[in-house]
């Protein structure tokens, strides 16, 4: 099989990585910026409570995320819209767009303890089920999840019967891909393209924000890594076992975001920016949170939210490594 639809097995078949729930943070293979602090969560919150003072989200707008794990990212924004503009609550929709019907149970059982009927949730295992005309969309770490192709001079990989990775395919596509993006090596995503028109096409006007690690410009050089108990073993390691990690570790690669970019313009979205997600986050407001807390609560309970925060924002943690994407349609 092609190196694509192997890693496609390796986190999205019925055994896959990502049909069955899995502990994110101390407990798994590795830590996120939605396992790091709620602040996170919190911030986006703040942003979407400024799209709808800016008149850009109306008060029933849907707000959903993407790939949603057990639901705690979604959860947070709720609870920091419920903390800032209660109200909102009774007005916005809130969606998952989720393939598995398993991590939908969790996901539905988890917001359900967490706020009851004080909210309305939807799911929806694609965009294709999605109708709507105004939105605010939002996703971490998606685009590294992604099925790719792996490049060497002009020929992508095969896997064969062994595990072996062998470049001996032609692909037009991919070639086409890699000569854009100057990348004699590497990894091509496949499905952004297919991502962006369904997400396009399911409504009217809606922004989109997304958090994953990656640079604007390609890699030079292969960066497709395995993450298993918080070590990362690099996928092309001589002592790596591929066979005993398959589909019980996480399998990801650093995204290329003018791919992700040129796939949104193509499908008619406006491109807006791409910043440090530290940037990000402290221009949508996370300090002003933090202050705000601070008034409301004892010191070390602020200290210890401080430190959290700190793993988001600061260049040596999260702050640096992880970009922001955001797009709009109009």
């Amino acid at each position: 099989m092609t190196f694509s639809e192997y890693m496609g097995e390796w986190l999205y078949s019925d055994d896959g990585y990502y049909a069955t729930y899995k502990s994110i943070g101390k407990a798994g293979d590795f830590y996120t910026s939605v396992s790091s602090s709620k602040f996170f969560g919190g911030t986006i919150a703040k942003h979407i409570i400024s799209l709808v003072d800016d008149g850009f989200l109306k008060e029933d707008s849907v707000i959903c995320e993407i790939g949603a794990h057990h639901g705690y990212f979604l959860a947070d924004i709720i609870e920091f819209i419920y903390t800032l503009r209660p109200k909102l609550l009774k007005s916005l929709e809130f969606v998952i767009i989720e393939r598995f019907d398993a991590m939908q149970e969790f996901q539905k059982n988890y917001l359900k303890e967490s706020f009851g009927d004080a909210i309305k949730l939807t799911h929806y295992k694609s965009f294709q089920e999605l109708k709507c005309k105004n939105a605010f969309f939002v996703a971490n770490e998606i685009f590294d999840a992604f099925a790719c192709e792996l490049y060497f001079k002009g020929k992508i990989a095969r896997v064969d019967d062994n595990g072996e990775i062998i470049f001996d395919i032609d692909d037009e596509w991919v070639s086409s891909k890699a000569k854009k993006y100057h990348k004699d090596r590497g990894e091509i995503a496949r499905g952004y393209e297919e991502f962006a028109l369904d997400m396009a096409s399911s409504c009217d006007k809606f922004e989109f924000m997304s958090f994953d690690y990656g640079e604007m410009q390609a890699r030079p050089d292969f960066s497709i890594r395995v993450y298993s108990k918080h070590e990362v073993i690099p996928f092309f390691d001589e002592n790596i076992k591929r066979d005993e990690l398959f589909a019980k570790s996480d399998i990801t690669y650093d995204v290329t975001f003018e791919h992700v970019k040129d796939a949104y313009k193509e499908a008619g979205v406006e491109f807006v920016e791409l910043k440090a997600q530290m940037v990000a986050l402290v221009n949508m407001g996370i300090l002003e949170l933090l202050e705000i807390l601070k008034e409301n609560v004892d010191e070390k309970i602020y200290k210890q939210e401080l430190e959290k925060v700190k793993i988001l924002i600061m260049p040596n943690f999260l702050g640096e490594r992880f970009k922001m994407i955001r797009f709009r349609k109009n």
